[in-house]
Parts: C-alpha cells; structure tokens; sequence
C-alpha cells in the first residue's frame, strides 16, 4: 500500500501576481477552500497517511493552514458555531505532515529531490501543489493510479489527459506503446514540452504521478536543461529507458485537471467550484442569470 505523497509547493507563483506577493498560490481560494486544500483531501480520501509538503519563501500560511487552531477550535465550540466548527473538520484528517524548503528555483526535479529521506525506499505519489484534479466518476483518477500500480508494483504510472494537438509545447507528453486513447497505456518514452510536428502524442502529464523511490537515483544522474533547472519529467525518462515499466492512466470526460497556474484557469476554476458549492452555488448561478441573461 502507498502511503506517503509529496506535494511540491514552492514555485513563486509569478504569474498570479499582484494575488502572490505575499500569498502562495497554493492557498488561493476555490470556493469556500484553498487549493491546496482540496489537495489534501484527495490524497488522504486514497489512504495517505504521511505527506511532505515542499515550501518556499513567503510559503508559511501553507503550515499554519493544517496545523490545528486549538484556541479557534475552543472559541467556536464554547460559542456554540457548529456549522463554522465543520469547515475545520480537515485538520483532524488521518495525515501526518511534514514540511522542507526548496531554497531556490531549480526545477520539479530538484524540488522531488527534497523529498529522498522522507520517502525512504518506499514507492510514493507526486501531487503538484496548484492542481486539482475534480472527477465525477466512481473511482477517481488518483484511484484508478493507485489500482494500476498494484497491478504493477514495479512500475512508474503517470496520470495524463488528452490536450489539443497545438497545446503539446505546454506539457510533458507521454509516447505510447499502443493506442493513446485506451483509458490505461503502456508507455515507452516521455518528452517535455514538444512541438506540435514532432510530438509523440496527445497525451499530457496531468499533475499526478506515482513513482518508485530509484528515481531519486535517476534525478541525482540528470543533468539540468533550460536555466539550469532539473525536469522531472527527465528523470522519468532514464528510468523508462533504464527498463522500469511505465503505465499512463487518463482522465475521463468526467474529470477535469485545474491548473492554478495563471489567471485565466484559476478564475475557470474559482467560477466552477463555487457553482458546485452546496450553500451558496445556487445563489451564484441565480446572480449570473440574472446579470448575464444566461
């Protein structure tokens, strides 16, 4: 069983400015949470029990958020705010954290590296930090991961979405050994940020990943790219070549990957989680039919 996930958080969120300068976007808000927070959950709704968050600078609300307000929790309860009481139900999930700086920006890889004594030989998830993952289905993605990886314990599995042929340069892109449109695909090769002509596929990494702890290996042997940054996605690809198996595991029609990334997804974002919110999304969806004669 897989119980220790890491979430890397310490990109400086330059895109989001003036919202970042002294907040991480990590803990924007979606609706009546913050980011990293639905993150969490879904880890923890998969069985994690352990997970290291990797921070920055301007980077510690993202500690006080998880770490136990005893003295609001006593306040709300003595003043008898039940409804209040239950927005901080989070903090009491079965979850140990830990936390560790990546003190400069080197890249996915370098900021994955961080992470070697936490995981300590066991195989582990990768969550990105300003990503969210809302499925609608079943079993949801990172499941569906898991279910795959316990079919081959030995391998690397990548959680993918279908991306338009113009988007590839965007992504890490998974080349398939069979059909890309299979829900699971056996992978032979990735590549970071391809052009359109000479892509492998359209299949794009998707913020979720579970790999065994020999890529910390790998990543130690990969040299840095462009700016000097060490890629994940680099050291996925010496293991593959290395000949440990790979699977790649796509999102359906019903789930979709947020990216909190830049302005325009997290506004997507922030309209649809609050429209899916239970008290207040019906109110919002009333204004905008109101105001935008929808």
């Amino acid at each position: 069983m897989i119980k220790k996930a890491v979430i890397p958080a310490a990109g400086l969120g330059t895109r989001m400015l003036p919202l970042t300068k002294t907040q991480p976007k990590e803990m924007l808000p979606l609706a009546s949470k913050p980011c990293i927070q639905y993150i969490v959950e879904e880890l923890a709704s998969c069985g994690i029990e352990q997970v290291l968050i990797i921070t920055g600078q301007k980077k510690r609300a993202i500690e006080d958020h998880f770490d136990k307000d005893n003295e609001l929790n006593s306040m709300l309860n003595a003043s008898d705010q039940k409804e209040l009481l239950q927005t901080l139900e989070f903090e009491d999930m079965n979850v140990q954290f830990f936390f560790t700086r990546q003190s400069r920006a080197a890249g996915l890889g370098d900021a994955i590296n961080y992470a070697a004594n936490f995981i300590n030989g066991d195989p582990f998830i990768i969550a990105l930090g300003d990503s969210i993952i809302h499925s609608e289905e079943p079993k949801p993605l990172l499941k569906r991961m898991i279910d795959t990886h316990h079919q081959n314990p030995e391998s690397l599995i990548i959680g993918t979405r279908q991306v338009p042929l113009e988007n590839v340069a965007k992504y890490g892109i998974v080349k398939p050994k069979n059909n890309e449109n299979d829900a699971v695909v056996e992978i032979e090769d990735v590549v970071e940020k391809p052009s359109s002509q000479t892509t492998p596929s359209t299949l794009a990494f998707a913020a979720r990943y579970i790999l065994p702890a020999s890529i910390f290996d790998a990543l130690n042997r990969t040299s840095p790219g462009k700016g000097g940054e060490i890629q994940l996605t680099d050291g996925i690809r010496l293991l593959l070549k290395e000949g440990t198996s790979g699977f790649s595991v796509r999102l359906t029609d019903k789930e979709k990957r947020y990216d909190i990334g830049n302005m325009a997804s997290y506004f997507e974002a922030f309209v649809d989680f609050a429209l899916r919110d239970e008290k207040y999304g019906y109110q919002l969806k009333q204004y905008l039919y109101d105001n935008l004669n929808l």
